[in-house]
């Protein structure tokens, strides 16, 4: 009889956005006709920038015509996709080889899918509070778990636990849910630690875009030693409003391997059997971000988002609540006010001035008596969100 796997029995229940979903419903039903100012999701609600939206309409006329349809595409992306983010790379002083550039589908899927480099029964290292998905993606490959609790000390930045070992370890700055930023110093100690001890740092880079202080690195190959010891996950969704559109890239040096294995050439191989790559439509959109008039157009963007979280900064000062994040982050970690706990803080919010976060206890148990806010929301309703907190707690 067939067994199967068995490590999804293990995981735990995900209430946090199910009880999100619950409460919010139960308002409205109570309240028909009210409306709620939402700093929960993490959702874009800019549309893609011109220059994406006129290379996506070129690129299905292009599949109208004999003479430039494209069918199948290669397994690890196209050529000219994979130039142009090297090129970009490049203007931060990173070189890269384009074959060291994987097309994606996205973040989410590659931080579970790269798993399969490493094989079943590994330990890996997850700093808290995390994506959930980080520690889900393990359960299900059967991994030990190491959680490295990391709290407002420390701003929520983690740093090597020497004392610890793991072959894998998942870093993401600017962090969500947190908004922490990893400085050039403290990257360079977790690179340190990866190369002595031999694991491998799965670097989330997701909302690298949204650092603005030339001081904070965007990727960890701007750290010296990250080649032999680092894969770097990136992604369009919140850079250039890809979250519908999906598509995003890993980067993979040849120098990183282990057990005589070149970690490249494996992802290749495991592309070319388990991939038929992205499509020809959505990697043109992607290039598009990579011009120059498409990195003007997206940062204008980006813009309206920052200045989201500087509303959001205002009136949490304004109140005197301590966060971190906002600053080069699209997300602003926030302590409740005293004697209230996440969920409690939550429905405060809720049931009084209808603004939703999302309760920190949801990203692992040191996220408890936090509340995480995204600045992904249209202006005007993050400025009356921001209006109606102040109202509130002052």
């Amino acid at each position: 009889m067939l067994t199967p796997n068995l490590h999804y029995l293990e995981l735990q229940e995900s209430y946090l956005f199910f009880n999100i979903a619950k409460k919010t419903a139960a308002y409205l039903e109570a309240h028909p006709g009210e409306r709620l100012y939402r700093l929960g999701i993490g959702d874009v609600s800019q549309p893609l920038c011109p220059a994406v939206i006129a290379a996506l309409h070129a690129a299905v006329e292009d599949q109208a015509a004999q003479a430039t349809f494209h069918g199948y595409m290669p397994e690890c992306g196209a050529v000219f996709l994979r130039e142009a983010i090297a090129a970009h790379y490049a203007q931060r002083g990173v070189t890269l080889d384009p074959e060291e550039v994987f097309v994606s589908s996205g973040a989410s899927d590659e931080l579970g899918d790269l798993l399969d480099l490493f094989g079943h029964g590994k330990t890996v290292l997850i700093p808290e509070p995390a994506y959930p998905a980080y520690v889900d993606a393990n359960v299900m490959a059967g991994n030990a778990i190491v959680h490295l609790n990391t709290g407002k000390q420390t701003g929520f930045l983690p740093l090597p636990p020497w004392e610890k070992q793991a072959d894998v370890i998942y870093l993401c700055s600017p962090n969500n849910p947190t908004g922490a930023v990893l400085s050039r110093a403290q990257l360079q100690q977790w690179v340190h630690y990866a190369n002595e001890t031999g694991a491998v740092i799965l670097f989330d880079a997701a909302y690298e875009a949204f650092i603005e202080d030339p001081a904070l690195p965007h990727s960890i190959f701007e750290i010296e030693g990250a080649r032999t010891c680092a894969i770097e996950i990136c992604s369009l969704s919140k850079t250039a409003g890809f979250t519908g559109t999906r598509c995003g890239y890993t980067v993979i040096p040849r120098e990183l391997k282990r057990g005589g294995a070149q970690l490249n050439a494996m992802w290749v191989r495991n592309r070319t059997t388990k991939t038929n790559g992205i499509s020809y439509i959505l990697q043109r959109g992607a290039a598009a971000v990579f011009t120059p008039v498409g990195q003007r157009q997206i940062h204008a963007t980006l813009q309206i988002y920052k200045d989201n979280a500087k509303t959001l900064m205002r009136a949490l000062d304004a109140v005197g609540l301590w966060y971190t994040g906002g600053k080069n982050a699209p997300y602003l970690w926030v302590e409740c006010p005293a004697g209230l706990d996440s969920w409690a803080f939550f429905d405060r919010l809720l049931n009084e001035v209808r603004v939703v976060g999302t309760p920190g206890a949801g990203f692992g148990s040191c996220g408890e008596g936090y509340l995480r806010f995204t600045t992904f929301g249209d202006p005007a309703e993050t400025a009356e969100a921001a209006r109606r907190i102040v109202r509130l707690l002052k």
